[in-house]
């Protein structure tokens, strides 16, 4: 049986896209529209008030974001995004980000992604972005 195109795009991105291993990141779902990731926050994370920092909650919020929106394996690149931080991470939180596709036409899509403390539930981040969406393969096969 042939590979899901959404499991060729997260095998791709997971094998090409560097910052997944720089943060320690890692995919734990992914279908059309959708992705999950999460990470620990580690020492090296953190902020000069012991938080973790912004940029890798962006980060983190922006790769769940590249993998729900390219999920149906045609290439979209960000053109917008923006993030509200609601509570602060610490070291040793494990840190979840989930993608959700809110619209997708024929050019554009806008997706929420909530990150969220794993064990917790509580939520650290709001995080929408809308892509531009071109009419070619994401890889070539």
């Amino acid at each position: 049986m042939d590979e899901k195109i959404y499991e060729k795009v997260k095998n791709y991105i997971y094998q090409n896209d560097k910052l997944f291993g720089f943060l320690g990141a890692q995919i734990t779902e992914m279908r059309e529209g959708f992705a999950e990731v999460e990470m620990q926050v580690k020492e090296n994370h953190l902020n000069a008030a012991e938080v973790c920092q912004g940029g890798v909650i962006f980060t983190l919020a922006d790769l769940a974001f590249a993998l729900a929106s390219n999920s149906y394996g045609t290439l979209a690149l960000a053109i917008k995004a923006h993030i509200t931080y609601i509570k602060p991470a610490r070291a040793g939180d494990t840190l979840v980000a989930r993608a959700q596709e809110f619209h997708r036409g024929k050019t554009l899509a806008t997706y929420h992604i909530t990150v969220s403390k794993k064990d917790t539930g509580e939520k650290v981040a709001f995080f929408e972005g809308m892509v531009y969406r071109f009419d070619e393969p994401i890889f070539k096969e």
